[in-house]
Formats: C-alpha cells, sequence, structure tokens
C-alpha cells in the first residue's frame, strides 16, 4: 500500500480528489435557507480561484522549467509589476474615476494585453533580436521589475489620501470579489494558452535539461523558449487580471508539485493546479468556516509561500 501511494498514477487522481472535496466542502458548509443565492456566490468564488490556481501553477511550472530554478517564478520576476504601474499610472495621469467607472471586461482586456504584451515584447526582443543569454534576460527582468516597482511607490506617495486607497483596492489580490462576467473571457483565454502546449508538451521535458543538451537532442531551443514565454504571459495577464498580482502562491504549488510527483510536466502541471486549488479553496474555507473572516486569504497564502521561499533558499535547494 505504502509502495502504491508513490506512484504518481496514483498522487494525481489523490490530489485531484482532495481539490474537489475542498470544493464540496466549500460549496455545502452551513448554506443558509436562501440557498441559491449564497451557492451562486460560492460557484463564482470557486470558478475563479480554480482559473487563478491554475494560471498561477502552470505559469510557474513553465517558468521554473525554462530558467531550471526552483525559486524564480513570474511574480518574483515582476511580470505582475507591469500591472501595478498601469494602475497607478493611470490614477495619477488622469484620476481615479477612469479605472474606478471603466467597464469590467473593458479594464480585464487592456490589463490583459498590457501586461502580457509587455512582457512578450520585452523578451522577444532580447531573446530573439539582440540573442542574449537566457540567464542574462531573467537578471534584466528582474531589474525591470525592481525599478517598476520603485517607480510605482514614488508615485503611490504623491496621490491623495482617496485614489491613494482607491488605487491599493485594486492593486490588492483578492480571490473572492471577481467579477462574473470575466470568468467566461478568462476561461477562453486560459484554455487557448494551454491547448498550444500540446504540440510542444515533449519538448518541455528536454527543456529542462538546459540549452545546450536539448538543442543536442534536436529541439529549437530558442523557438520553443519564445513560445514558453508567449504562454507564461498569457497566464500571468490572465490571473493578474483576474484577482490581482499574486508573488509567491506559485512558487508554493509548483514545490510541492514536484515533491508528490517529479518533474515531469505531463505530472507536475495537473499536480499543481489540484494543490493550486485545493490551498486556495480548503484555505477559504477554513478561513470562513472556523477563522470567522480573522484574516485575508492573499496575506496567508503569500506569507506561507514567502517563508517556504526563505526555506528554499537556505537550504540550498533553489534548483
Amino acid at each position: 500500500m505504502t509502495t502504491a501511494l508513490r506512484s504518481p498514477r496514483v498522487r494525481i487522481p489523490l490530489l485531484v480528489a482532495l481539490a474537489a472535496l475542498a470544493v464540496v466542502g466549500y460549496l455545502a458548509t452551513d448554506l443558509p435557507r436562501a440557498w441559491e443565492y449564497a451557492l451562486g456566490l460560492r460557484w463564482r468564488t470557486v470558478a475563479g480561484m480554480a482559473l487563478a490556481a491554475t494560471a498561477v501553477g502552470v505559469s510557474t511550472v513553465l517558468f521554473q522549467t525554462i530558467t531550471a530554478n526552483r525559486i524564480l517564478t513570474p511574480g518574483i520576476m515582476g511580470f505582475d509589476a507591469v500591472f501595478l504601474a498601469v494602475q497607478v499610472a493611470v490614477a495619477f495621469l488622469l484620476g481615479p474615476a477612469l479605472l474606478v467607472g471603466a467597464p469590467p471586461l473593458a479594464s480585464w482586456a487592456v490589463e490583459l494585453v498590457v501586461v502580457s504584451g509587455s512582457v512578450v515584447l520585452l523578451y522577444w526582443w532580447l531573446f530573439q533580436r539582440r540573442r542574449l543569454d537566457l540567464h542574462v534576460i531573467v537578471l534584466a527582468g528582474l531589474v525591470l521589475g525592481v525599478l517598476l516597482r520603485a517607480v510605482t511607490s514614488f508615485l503611490q506617495r504623491l496621490l491623495d489620501p482617496d485614489t491613494f486607497a482607491i488605487v491599493a483596492d485594486l492593486t490588492f489580490a483578492s480571490f473572492t470579489s471577481i467579477d462574473r462576467e470575466l470568468l467566461l473571457p478568462s476561461a477562453v483565454v486560459l484554455a487557448l494558452a494551454l491547448a498550444s502546449l500540446w504540440p510542444v508538451r515533449r519538448a518541455l521535458d528536454v527543456l529542462a535539461l538546459g540549452e545546450a543538451a536539448s538543442i543536442s537532442l534536436g529541439v529549437d531551443h530558442r523557438r520553443v523558449v519564445m513560445h514558453t514565454v508567449l504562454v507564461i504571459a498569457v497566464l500571468v495577464g490572465v490571473s493578474t487580471a483576474l484577482v490581482g498580482p499574486v508573488t509567491f502562491f506559485g512558487l508554493l504549488v509548483a514545490n510541492v508539485a514536484y515533491a508528490a510527483v517529479g518533474h515531469r510536466h505531463s505530472r507536475s502541471i495537473p499536480a499543481a493546479v489540484a494543490i493550486g486549488v485545493t490551498t486556495l479553496v480548503g484555505g477559504q474555507l477554513v478561513l470562513d468556516r472556523l477563522l470567522g473572516f480573522s484574516t485575508e486569504l492573499p496575506v496567508v497564502v503569500e506569507f506561507a509561500g514567502g517563508l517556504f521561499f526563505v526555506v528554499l533558499v537556505l537550504t540550498g535547494r533553489a534548483r
């Protein structure tokens, strides 16, 4: 029995079952008499969490594949810093009315295009046109993220208190206040991005061996990496536009998935998604039913992910 539980073929269904159990528990626990309305609200929350968990989990696994590093994530690299910079710049230059009054679908589309488009343009220019080494590009992304966060922080200090409060609310991650009309377009974009990985699914495992090894095994390294970067950018754009920026959540679920089922993408990607859904839905269930809404789920998740990041660095398990 113990040997069977060590098999990824057994562990993945168990992780999926655990995620399903968390979803059922969140939907069915303490339903009021007007259960139709409450169930509708909970379904919206679960759907948003599932989309965010899928986007963040898959993007982190893919990003760690192309960088060959277990502690780097799109959030740490500053992919979502573009989102924060855009929100603050719009509030500073045009006022908060545009942020608050814009239709949710239009805001979502603009944020998705800006976040994903800027990342793709940066990597395409440095990686394809300038032909720079991938590690140099990663360093450039890290520096750019720090620069954007510094500029964003400076502009926030110049905002009046009311505008600052509006911007802070819009840029803080939230898994429970997702607009219903954003779920379907987010799901469609997410499905298309994941479907585009099917032709390169076998090359991803080879890509994890490094550039020299993948080229020697017949993989067009730059083409596959650029394709993967495009998918990562779209996934980060979807999750950021839907729930806001998260930094350490992907790090947590990706590394737990590696520990559970290994590094093969056919196993680690579904495992990361299942673990992400379990973490978000189960965590919200605990906070709502046991802790009485005493804190916000993003705070707890980011704290746990940040603590895990420190452990990985101190124990030398970055690779």
